[in-house]
């Protein structure tokens, strides 16, 4: 199975053009909250549980023990380790599943275009946490993908289960990201409350009400989205269908993409039907 490093930079530069015919299928989902509160609808149990099997299979695991062998560093670039040491080193990761799999909820293109009844996220994907026995951490992203469930990323870090448990913390409510700026955010109370950095340059330290959010959003976006001139200029979601695009120039032997669409920046649809993809997260 091929690696290949996912950019950090596609996440930055796609934006909410492409997110309409998914070739990744959505989240099966529960009965949807009340019309106007904006929250998205549960992801289904039995999606979450199948999401979690297809991260124990033997296959990943090996994945993810090369994975933390190389410490997220794809196998088309170097490293100061023999193939003997690095198989060692992949044997000795040990990789162990860390608390529950995730939904990763993602701010709606409806939402942003201001559509009456939009929830202000749709779940994307699902994440679970993965340690090795030396500490590392990383994200391992699930998909639906032709009628079953696919391992379709390996992140390094665990942001995604850590914020959903920082807004599980602090008082509940729907954890999401808009990914553009790397933001994360809990609704709660009617209120978008940020959880990182990113999120409290964007709203502020005490967050702002849904309806100011939404107005920001569209103001950001809201000319970027499907059919506008934007997205018929190809600027959004007109990436041609190869690995290119969506990886770093320097990591080799591409991953095989069939379907590039929010190219990261509204989920994980430009891996879907590529197989594994792993990236290392840029931080700083």
């Amino acid at each position: 199975m091929t690696i290949t490093q996912i950019s950090r930079r596609a996440a930055v530069v796609a934006v909410l053009a492409a997110t309409v015919g998914l070739a990744v299928a959505p989240l099966a989902q529960a009965a949807p909250q009340a019309a106007g509160d904006a929250l998205p609808a549960a992801v289904a149990s039995g999606d979450l549980a199948a999401a979690r099997s297809a991260v124990q299979a033997p296959s990943v695991i090996g994945q993810l023990g090369d994975f933390f062998a190389r410490k997220g560093v794809p196998p088309t670039q170097p490293l100061q380790l023999s193939a003997a040491d690095e198989a060692k080193a992949a044997a000795q990761a040990d990789p162990q599943l860390v608390g529950a799999t995730v939904p990763v909820y993602t701010l709606d293109p409806g939402f942003v275009s201001g559509a009456k009844g939009a929830p202000v996220a749709r779940a994307d994907f699902t994440a679970t946490e993965v340690a090795a026995a030396d500490g590392q951490r990383a994200s391992v992203w699930t998909a639906a993908q032709n009628g079953s469930w696919r391992v379709v990323n390996i992140a390094s870090g665990s942001d995604e289960t850590d914020y959903a448990a920082r807004g599980a913390a602090g008082g509940g409510g729907t954890v999401f990201r808009e990914p553009q700026l790397n933001a994360w955010y809990v609704l709660r109370g009617g209120r978008v409350l940020p959880l990182d950095t990113e999120a409290r340059e964007s709203v502020g330290a005490n967050g702002v009400s849904l309806a100011a959010y939404q107005k920001l959003v569209h103001q950001r976006y809201g000319d970027k989205l499907p059919g506008s001139a934007y997205d018929k200029a190809g600027l959004g979601g007109g990436f041609s269908a190869s690995a290119t695009n969506v990886a770093d120039q320097g990591s080799g032997d591409g991953l095989s993409v069939t379907a590039v669409t929010a190219v990261g920046a509204l989920g994980v649809t430009a891996l879907a039907g590529a197989g594994l993809a792993v990236r290392r997260r840029a931080r700083g």
